[in-house]
C-alpha cells in the first residue's frame, strides 16, 4: 500500500502552517535539552493558556467541572494535562502519551578530578547510545545543583557563542591502527568518557602546593567566585552533558530539522500543542508527558509510578465522583497514542529494513502495531478494532499517516511506554514521528511529519 508524500497534498498556504509549526517546534527543542528544561516551559505556556495547577485546585477544594483545564508537575521532572470532557469519567479519556528524556551523558556524583595537568568530569552515559558518535563534538553543560540549605543553582553552559564548550577526546588517527580493529561498541569504552573542562592551574602561593592538583583547585575556584558552587555540593545535582548548539534547518529545501532531543520531544511537542486546540471534549483529554523512558521507564517520575494514577483520582475526587472503583473503570475505558518516535527508511543502510513495512520521510504520522524485538518481545500489540477506529478519524480528518515496524524481524528492537499503560486495560498504539539518526547526538526529522503528527493528535483528542 503505497502512502502519498504529505508535501504533495499542500497548498501554500498550507505549507506556510507547516513551516511556521516547525519552527515554534525548533526553537523548543534548542531551549529545552532536559527534562527539568522541557516541564518549566510547557508549564508556564499552560498557565499562559488558562491551565490550572492541580495542587491550587486541591488547597482551594473549588469543584471542577467539563471544559475545565488542569495540569500537574511530577518533581519538575514530568507533567500531565487534564482538559476534563462532557461525559463521566468513568467512561475513559483520550491520552496522548510521550516521553521528554533523551539519550545524554550524565555526571557521575564525584565527578571533578585532574590527570596530568588536566580537569575533567567523570561520567555516566544515559540510554541507549553508541559511544563512538560523542567524541570530538561541543558539549555543554545543563542541569541543577542543589545546596544543602535546598538553594537550586541552575546552570546552562555551553549554548551561548561566547560561553566556551566542553568534550571528549578521541584517539588521532595516525596512532589508532588498534583501535579501528575494535567492534564499535569497544571502540570507545563508557569509562573513557570523560569531559575536559579545563587546563590552567591555579597560582601557588607557596612552592609545597605546586604539587598537588592545581588545575582541578582553579576549576573549583570558577565554579565558587561565578557560581557558589563547592566540591561537595555535586553530591546533590542533576547535570546532563548535551551536545552544544542549537536545532538547525536540513535541507536545501528546509525541509528537514536538525537537533538534539527528538527522541522523544519531537512527539511530546506535538501532542503538549495539541492540548490548546480542544475545548470542553466529549471524553476528557490528557496529555502525559513523563520522563525516565530511555531506561526502562522507573523511577518516581518515569511511566511506572503512580503518577498518572494519582492524578486521575485526585481529578475525579474534586469532581465530586472518586471511588476506587470509578478510578479503575475510568482507566480501563481509556485510549491512548503512545507516541514515540519511529525509524526512518535510510537508503544508506537498505538492508536492515523491510521496505513494505518500514516508516518513511514526508508521509505522515507512524503507527507501530507493535514494537518490542524480535519474536515482539516486551511490545504492546494493538487490537485491530482499535486501529479500525483511528483510521477512521485520521481518514475523515484528511491526516497523513503510515504503518512500520522497527526494522526486520530478527534485527533488534526498541520498547515504548505503551505495555505500562495498556496493563490498565487501556486500548493503546504506539505512534510518532520517524527520524534518521535515532538516539545519536544529532537527529533528523521531516517538517511535514511533524505537522501531521500534531494534526492527527487533535483529531484524536477530538473525536476518540
Amino acid at each position: 500500500m503505497e502512502r502519498e508524500n504529505a508535501w504533495e497534498k499542500y497548498s501554500e498556504e498550507e505549507k506556510q502552517k507547516v513551516f511556521d509549526f516547525a519552527e515554534d517546534y525548533r526553537i523548543f527543542l534548542s531551549d529545552c535539552k532536559t527534562e527539568r528544561e522541557c516541564v518549566e516551559e510547557f508549564a508556564s505556556q499552560a498557565r499562559a493558556a488558562g491551565f490550572k495547577e492541580l495542587e491550587s485546585a486541591i488547597e482551594s477544594g473549588e469543584p471542577l467541572k467539563a471544559g475545565d483545564k488542569i495540569y500537574a508537575v511530577n518533581m519538575g521532572k514530568s507533567m500531565a494535562m487534564f482538559v476534563l470532557g462532557k461525559k463521566d469519567l468513568e467512561e475513559g479519556m483520550s491520552i496522548l502519551g510521550a516521553h521528554i528524556d533523551s539519550p545524554r551523558i550524565d555526571l557521575k556524583q564525584n565527578p571533578l578530578y585532574e590527570d596530568t595537568e588536566l580537569a575533567f568530569f567523570d561520567t555516566h552515559y544515559y540510554g541507549g547510545i553508541k559511544k563512538y558518535q560523542w567524541v570530538t563534538l561541543p558539549l555543554a553543560l545543563h542541569g541543577t545543583i542543589v545546596k544543602k540549605d535546598l538553594t537550586c543553582i541552575d546552570i546552562v553552559i555551553g549554548e551561548d557563542e561566547d560561553e566556551p564548550v566542553f568534550g571528549i577526546s578521541d584517539l588521532l588517527v595516525h596512532l589508532s591502527g588498534e583501535q579501528m580493529e575494535k567492534k564499535a561498541s569497544k571502540v570507545i569504552e563508557g569509562e573513557n568518557l570523560n569531559v575536559l573542562i579545563g587546563s590552567i592551574p591555579a597560582p601557588a602561593k607557596e612552592k609545597a602546593e605546586k604539587e598537588k592538583e592545581a588545575v582541578k583547585a582553579n576549576i573549583l575556584h570558577i565554579l565558587e567566585s561565578q557560581m557558589g558552587i563547592e566540591e561537595e555540593d555535586f553530591l546533590s545535582a542533576e547535570i546532563e552533558i548535551v551536545p552544544a548548539g542549537r536545532a538547525r534547518d536540513y535541507g536545501l529545501d528546509r525541509s528537514m530539522i536538525m537537533g538534539y532531543g527528538h527522541d522523544d520531544r519531537v512527539c511530546a511537542y506535538p501532542s503538549f500543542r495539541a492540548m490548546f486546540e480542544v475545548e470542553e471534549p466529549e471524553h476528557t483529554s490528557v496529555c502525559l508527558l513523563v520522563d525516565k523512558e530511555e531506561i526502562g521507564s522507573v523511577g518516581a517520575t518515569g511511566m511506572h509510578s503512580r503518577f498518572f494514577e494519582n492524578c486521575v483520582a485526585e481529578i475525579m475526587n474534586l469532581i465530586g465522583n472518586y471511588s476506587e472503583l470509578s478510578l479503575r473503570r475510568a482507566l480501563a475505558n481509556s485510549m491512548v497514542l503512545s507516541s514515540d518516535v519511529s525509524a526512518a527508511f535510510d537508503p544508506n543502510f537498505p538492508s536492515i529494513m523491510e521496505k513494505k513495512n518500514s516508516a518513511y520521510f514526508g508521509k505522515g504520522l507512524v503507527f507501530n502495531k507493535y514494537t518490542g524485538s524480535r519474536g515482539k518481545s516486551g511490545s504492546n500489540d494493538a487490537n485491530p478494532e482499535y486501529i479500525a477506529l483511528l483510521r477512521d478519524i485520521l481518514d475523515r480528518n484528511g491526516v497523513s499517516y503510515q504503518t512500520a515496524e522497527l526494522g526486520k524481524v530478527d534485527a533488534g528492537g526498541g520498547g515504548t511506554i505503551a505495555y505500562i499503560l495498556a496493563n490498565y486495560g487501556m486500548q493503546v498504539i504506539d505512534s510518532g514521528v520517524a527520524l534518521l539518526n535515532m538516539h545519536a547526538p544529532w537527529e533528523i526529522a521531516n517538517k511535514a511529519d511533524i505537522y501531521e503528527a500534531f494534526r492527527g493528535y487533535i483529531a484524536f483528542l477530538k473525536e476518540a
